[in-house]
């Protein structure tokens, strides 16, 4: 199959993804495909749906990477002032029981929210993110939080290769792990995308790490049709 006919393929089939997806109203999406990239267009009504629809063409077997340049209209009965959101996003992290509330400093810009400060791990930088996503009014999200810098220890490179081999059942003897104080970079292949995301959380789990440089490639795969 040409590269042309696979990608009108994928093109339908992400479109039947979105409307397959029940968070997402999918009427005023367009998609695009090329070499493997969909490009979303058009607009939905919140940044969780956009969010949502980035996941959903994610999920389309073949798609190697999309550009989400969805705009977010909200409706008249979801608009919000900047300074309710702000109040609505500082109430969410601060009863998170997940989150050092302190650590965290929210600003809102035009329903865009930014997020900044430091935490310990990276899931609690999800997490704040996670927390304000679906508030009324959000139109995006920025997160700048960044991962506080401690101690890695000396042989974090094997409780990483332990980890992916118990978390995402990666032979780990596939990839290549480099650290350098508390960055890891990750080199080799995978066999999806699910599977390089699989591989990223489990080395975000490692203490001391601060930065991951997910450089995984994902493996062709074949389209039987």
């Amino acid at each position: 199959m040409t590269m042309r006919k696979q990608d009108k393929t994928l093109r339908t089939h992400v479109l039947d993804e979105l409307d397959w997806t029940s968070s997402i109203d999918a009427d005023d999406i367009g998609v695009a495909v090329s070499d493997g990239v969909a490009t979303l267009t058009g607009h939905v009504s919140s940044f969780a749906q956009k969010r949502s629809a980035e996941r959903a063409a994610f999920r389309v077997a073949g798609v190697r990477g999309v550009a989400n340049d969805l705009e977010v209209r909200l409706p008249d009965e979801f608009e919000r002032s900047d300074t309710d959101i702000t109040k609505a996003a500082v109430r969410a992290i601060n009863w998170h029981t997940q989150l050092p509330a302190k650590d965290i400093d929210v600003s809102v810009d035009n329903g865009w929210v930014t997020l900044a400060g430091t935490v310990h791990w990276n899931y609690q930088r999800k997490r704040a993110e996670q927390a304000v996503r679906f508030l009324t009014g959000v139109r995006g999200v920025s997160n700048k939080i960044s991962v506080r810098a401690r101690p890695i220890p000396s042989d974090v490179r094997s409780r990483i290769r332990t980890a992916l081999e118990r978390q995402a059942g990666q032979e780990a003897d596939r990839l290549n792990i480099a650290v350098e104080d508390g960055t890891v970079t990750l080199t080799g292949r995978v066999q999806s995308r699910a599977e390089r995301d699989d591989v990223e959380k489990a080395v975000w789990s490692a203490p001391g790490v601060t930065t991951v440089r997910n450089r995984l490639k994902v493996e062709s795969e074949a389209f039987a049709y």
